[in-house]
């Protein structure tokens, strides 16, 4: 399995949403997002520029995902100590970070499906939207569950369960923290931008 730091790209086994009902509220982000990465994926196929296939995925990901909380929580404490020039840098890799390693994650499509499955689970304040991806000829689904927030920009995901249990934010977090230290995050934001380069293959400018 690829290191769930690459944001999730098990998840581009995903072909076909299936809804089995109408979407909840913070469902309908799950299912938005779902819909451009199966786009993505079939922009890959036909040989789209990753550029156009980036370009296209940006806005749905940046809708879908609150960015500035998952990139605070992965950082952890220190993100206060962190100038606010470092800050605002961060923000920007982090985004191209993410969209650029969905891009190279979900770059065919063969056929799987995802279902948003019916059942919620209830965190607090927060909604656990439950997913199951199923490939042709695997015995079993794979989960992936989005832990969804309710705030300013309406419901969106503040985190990512891999089988239901495996928190994105905190594999993040352990890998971030080694390379941020009480005000100076040079070397994540060093870091970000060579991840960022091998994904996008030199098409991105960081």
């Amino acid at each position: 399995m690829k290191h769930f730091l690459l944001a999730l790209p098990i998840a581009a086994m995903l072909a076909t949403p299936i809804m089995a009902q109408a979407a909840t509220p913070e469902a309908t982000p799950i299912e938005a997002l779902d819909t451009a990465l199966i786009a993505t994926m079939k922009a890959g196929s036909a040989n789209a520029s990753f550029m156009s296939r980036y370009n296209d995925l940006d806005p749905i990901v940046k809708s879908s995902l609150n960015l500035p909380v998952i990139l605070q929580n992965s950082v952890g404490f220190l993100w206060t100590t962190i100038p606010a020039a470092q800050q605002e840098q961060l923000a920007t890799l982090f985004e191209q970070f993410t969209v650029a390693s969905y891009v190279n994650g979900f770059s065919g499509y063969s056929g799987q499906q995802i279902q948003i499955l019916p059942d919620e689970r209830d965190v607090g304040t927060k909604k656990v939207v439950e997913t199951q991806i199923v490939s042709p000829g695997d015995a079993a689904p794979t989960r992936l569950d989005y832990v969804m927030t309710n705030g300013d920009d309406g419901w969106q995901v503040t985190d990512v369960l891999l089988n239901g249990t495996i928190s994105k934010v905190a594999v993040q977090s352990s890998d971030f923290s080694a390379l941020v230290v009480s005000g100076n995050a040079s070397q994540l934001i060093t870091a970000l931008k060579a991840k960022i380069a091998a994904l996008s293959g030199g098409a991105l400018k960081s």
